[in-house]
């Protein structure tokens, strides 16, 4: 697996831990940077995207919301939406990673480790999302 992947999927881990044991992500991450549970230390990019979601969820909610066409968030799995948040912020703030790398990205992780239905609602909801970038303040 890729530096980068691993990256991603440790950035997954970390949401998905935090929203189960109901704690701020962001302060999983600093207790993580803090007090390494593995011997291998966190990734720079793991930080930027929980750092980065944790910023700016509210928004990523919303548009994920809104562009899931009749599926809340309460509805879809507790991994999808971790995925598709993580995957939304990549593909609207990181200006290193083209956007189609990134959802193929997040698609991968989703065939990998959610619902046999998830890889298809993940590819077209990030698809939508990085089709409306342009649009969004």
């Amino acid at each position: 697996m890729a530096a980068r992947t691993k990256a991603r999927k440790r950035a997954l881990d970390l949401l998905f831990e935090a929203e189960q044991r109901g704690v701020d992500a962001a302060d999983l991450l600093r207790d993580r940077l803090a007090k390494p549970v593995t011997e291998h230390p966190l990734a720079e990019l793991t930080a930027d995207l929980v750092t980065g979601v944790s910023e700016r969820r509210d928004q990523l909610d919303e548009l994920i919301t809104t562009y899931s066409q009749g599926w809340s968030l309460p509805r879809m799995p507790a991994v999808d939406r971790s995925i598709l948040r993580l995957g939304a912020w990549e593909v609207l703030y990181s200006p290193d990673v083209p956007e189609n790398v990134a959802i193929s990205e997040w698609v991968a992780l989703a065939t990998e480790l959610s619902t046999d239905d998830s890889p298809r609602f993940v590819n077209g909801l990030l698809a939508r999302i990085a089709e409306v970038k342009p649009t969004l303040a």
